[in-house]
């Protein structure tokens, strides 16, 4: 697979980019409109991927590239930890409108992994204790705080202890853990209760996915999560919650939390904020988010010109009515995959368009990506033997059909 330039830009790739990214295909990306992909040799690819859940405004959005247009004329960076500027705080004011009532505080960095470190920070810092609780298979980021809760795949964390005080529990991930889903819920709420009662006297926090994302797409049931927020009020501790996948309604609301009816003390989010521009963002209420000056900052914080992208990217979700559409669409696509006769596919799971297919095993999962990637359409794996769809919200359903097609006889011939 692949052409002259292809193969050149993946050699000198080989000779000066680090190897511990885990390229799952061997596309080279080279432009986006919308939902399509097009590579370095001019191949076209139907994106189920949004970059990783990224471009949910679609490749190369016209209002964000208006937004980065008009900011680029005005200025880049204004070092917004150390002076003030109108456009973070249009952003944050934008921001804390999608927002359930009651939070009223923003923190903005570059990234889902600094979004968390500030989220745990800030929950150890207003509660002035010690430790977190956060969950088996759990993807927070990959820097040392957000690392020390994230528990995914073993190699991204070998070689790095001793890590911060955090304890694991399970999460419900009832088909890995052979339960029916009640019972998987009754069972983790249990396990974690018996962690929380240990360090009752020094707990911070629970840190948690409303749906796991990197380890399967894991959907848990809505007494779990229900169940969380109680077991966190019981016990004094915040509710952390990680809107970095999930958020910028990719399950239908705007926060995936609200689809179980919770509200969580501290949400953070990255990813599709800014329609493909670097951002992330910790919101808390006026009354948690208390830290004094200097107790947290950072340089590109609050940057102009993936502010201005944010402040159009959320104007687009919301005109377009995106979280609509990715319920019509979700629906649609695991109706039509739950029709799909195969004896490679165990569970069908998701919610909007954040949709994971577990497969009877590893090797069918990665033949499967790779066929589609050659046929034209883009997937990612997640988990042991999970791909996900995760397309951008604007997704049709013609479009979505039209992936569906070749997963479909991509099944076939597993």
């Amino acid at each position: 697979m692949g052409s002259k330039k292809s193969d050149s830009i993946r050699a000198r790739d080989e000779k000066v980019v680090s190897p511990s990214l885990t390229r799952e295909l061997p596309v080279v990306f080279e432009r986006g409109s919308g939902c399509d992909v097009w590579d370095a040799d001019g191949k076209k690819y139907l994106d189920f991927t949004a970059c990783v859940a990224v471009n949910s405004v679609g490749h190369s959005n016209n209002e964000v590239r208006k937004a980065i247009s008009k900011q680029l004329s005005k200025g880049i960076h204004c070092a917004f930890s150390d002076f003030y500027a109108e456009v973070p705080v249009r952003f944050c004011e934008r921001l804390l409108e999608q927002m359930p009532e009651g939070f009223g505080k923003v923190f903005l960095s570059n990234s889902g992994t600094e979004s968390t470190e500030a989220a745990y920070k800030l929950a150890r810092w207003h509660t002035d204790k010690t430790w977190v609780v956060a969950f088996e298979g759990a993807f927070h980021g990959r820097t040392m705080g957000s690392l020390s809760m994230t528990k995914s795949r073993p190699v991204q964390r070998d070689r790095y202890g001793p890590f911060l005080p955090v304890v694991h529990t399970p999460f419900p991930y009832a088909y890995k853990l052979k339960m029916e889903p009640e019972e998987c819920s009754q069972y983790c709420l249990s396990a974690l209760e018996d962690k929380m009662r240990a360090l009752r006297d020094d707990l911070a926090a629970v840190f948690m996915e409303p749906i796991q994302g990197e380890s399967g797409y894991v959907v848990p049931p809505a007494s779990f999560v229900k169940g969380v927020r109680k077991l966190c009020d019981d016990y004094g501790a915040l509710l952390c919650m990680d809107e970095v996948q999930s958020g910028c309604w990719r399950t239908g609301k705007f926060l995936a939390e609200e689809n179980f009816g919770v509200k969580a003390d501290i949400v953070w989010l990255s990813k599709a904020l800014a329609g493909g521009m670097p951002i992330g963002a910790t919101v808390a209420s006026n009354e948690i988010m208390d830290w004094p000056p200097g107790s947290h900052a950072n340089t590109f914080g609050g940057n102009l010109v993936s502010c201005a992208a944010g402040i159009a990217a959320l104007d687009f979700m919301e005109k377009k009515r995106l979280g609509e559409n990715a319920q019509k669409v979700g629906s649609h696509i695991m109706r039509m995959l739950s029709e799909m006769d195969s004896d490679a596919v165990c569970e069908i799971r998701g919610m909007g368009l954040m949709i994971g297919i577990e497969m009877k095993d590893r090797k069918a999962r990665d033949w499967l990506i790779h066929s589609a990637c050659h046929k034209g359409l883009l997937l990612l794996p997640a988990g042991e033997a999970v791909f996900r769809i995760c397309p951008p919200l604007i997704l049709t359903k013609k479009q979505a059909d039209l992936g569906l097609e070749i997963i479909k006889d991509c099944l076939k011939n597993i």
